[in-house]
Formats: C-alpha cells, sequence, structure tokens
C-alpha cells in the first residue's frame, strides 16, 4: 500500500500526467486519503504476530491490483497497460523474494525490529520514486 500511497498523492500534487485514466483517479482527494489510511494501516498491522504471510492467495492478489494500478498511474498514457503489468509481476516476485529475506530477519532480529527496517526501506523508495517524478 506505500507505494500506491506514495503515487496517489504525487498525483493529487499535480505531479503525473493528467491525460492518464489511472494518474487522475488515484489524485483525486478521496482516494489520496484513502491510499495513506490504508498505508499507516498496514504499516502498522505487519508488525502484529497475527499478521497473514504476505505470499498467501489474498496478500498476492492484493499487491496485483495496487501494484497493476500504481505501474498504470506513472506510465505514460499510451503504455498503460505495459506499465501496470510490469509492476504487478515486480510486485509478485518482490512479495516472495521480500518474504525470505523477511522470514530470516524475523529469526535473527524479532518481527518488530525487522518491520521497522523493512517499513523504513519501503517508505525511502516511494519518496525517491516520487520525487524523481517531480
Amino acid at each position: 500500500m506505500t507505494p500506491l500511497a506514495a503515487v496517489s498523492e504525487a498525483a493529487h500534487g499535480g505531479h503525473l500526467a493528467d491525460n492518464n485514466p489511472s494518474a487522475r483517479l488515484l489524485g483525486h482527494p478521496l482516494v489520496a486519503a484513502g491510499t495513506k489510511a490504508l498505508a499507516a494501516g498496514e504499516l502498522w498491522g505487519d508488525k502484529l504476530k497475527s499478521a497473514p504471510d504476505r505470499i498467501v492467495p489474498l496478500g498476492i492478489a492484493a499487491r496485483v491490483i495496487t501494484a497493476g494500478l500504481t505501474g498504470a498511474a506513472l506510465a505514460p498514457r499510451k503504455r498503460m497497460l505495459l506499465g501496470g503489468a510490469i509492476a504487478a509481476g515486480a510486485a509478485v516476485a518482490a512479495a516472495y523474494v521480500i518474504f525470505n529475506l523477511r522470514m530470516r530477519a524475523i529469526d535473527r532480529f524479532g518481527q518488530t525490529p525487522s518491520g521497522l527496517v523493512e517499513d523504513a526501506l519501503t517508505v525511502g523508495a516511494a519518496q525517491l520514486v516520487t520525487r524523481a517524478l517531480r
């Protein structure tokens, strides 16, 4: 949810092409506020022991949808489908890679510390991407 929220905020701030329907959708004030709230909830919930693994089918489906929408919003209008497909594929691959890394980190450092490091990296990467748009 963090990349979606960051791109939604960039769209809301007018930093994405206004001829892109995905960017227009993400730039709507209610969508921008909602994605930020969902991202904050995910950042918090990820530290709970009851949090489901990111590679469960529902988690993968959520990543495909949010990454696809994010990639489509970042792509030029004529390449929205390609941008969405690339982002969705990357999100699925990253989910499995990060899951394995996170499990090792949890074993060594615990759930909350490893989650905080992961969150810092995710928020930082999202900020780098959206700042590059400006």
